[in-house]
C-alpha cells in the first residue's frame, strides 16, 4: 500500500515473533522505481539483527535509530511480546518517529483483542485506513514544525 506525503519517505513494517512481515506500508512524497520497495524490504530485514541486539540492552520500547543504510534511518519499536514495529526514513523527526509508534502501538493493541486474530498472521483488515492517520498527523506536521523552528531560529540568530 502506498500513500504520498509531502515530505520525507517513509516505509513502516510490522514485524512478527518468527521475523515474518505482519504488515507494510509506504508514505512517499515522490514517485518511485520498481525495485525501491524491495531495496526498502532488504533494508529493514537486515536491520532485524541490530533490534535484536539492542533490546535486551535497555527498557525503553522505542529503541530509536538502529541502523544506517546510506540516507535511510531505521528506527524500531519493540512491544512486550517481541513484536517489531519498524520504519525505514530519510529525514531526522526523532519525537514524530515517537508519537508515530505510539500512536500505531495503540492501533496494533486493538487488532490484537480482536477474538478473530491470529497472533503473527497477516493484518488485512481497515489498519490501513487507521496507521494512515497517524502517518499523516505525526510524520508530516512534526517534521514541518520542525522545519518552521529551523527557519525562525536561524532568523533569530542573525
Amino acid at each position: 500500500r502506498l500513500l504520498f506525503m509531502a515530505s520525507g519517505n517513509y516505509m513502516f513494517v510490522i514485524v512478527g515473533e518468527d521475523d515474518t512481515p505482519i504488515y507494510e506500508v509506504e508514505f512517499l512524497n515522490t514517485q518511485r522505481r520498481e525495485d525501491t520497495s524491495h531495496l526498502n524490504q532488504f533494508i529493514i530485514h537486515a536491520a532485524l539483527d541490530m533490534v535484536d541486539e539492542l533490546v535486551w540492552g535497555t527498557h525503553s520500547m522505542y529503541l530509536k535509530c538502529v541502523d544506517k543504510f546510506n540516507d535511510f534511518n531505521i528506527s524500531a519499536f519493540v512491544t512486550a511480546g517481541h513484536i517489531k514495529l519498524m520504519l525505514l526514513h530519510d529525514v531526522r523527526n526523532d519525537d514524530g518517529i515517537r508519537n508515530f509508534f505510539n500512536d500505531v502501538y495503540e492501533l496494533f493493541v486493538r487488532v490484537l483483542m480482536n477474538p478473530f486474530y491470529r497472533p503473527n498472521a497477516p493484518i488485512t483488515s481497515t489498519f490501513d485506513a487507521a496507521c494512515e492517520a497517524p502517518g499523516k498527523k505525526v510524520l508530516l506536521v512534526s517534521y514541518a514544525n520542525k522545519l518552521v523552528y529551523q527557519e525562525l531560529f536561524a532568523a533569530c540568530s542573525m
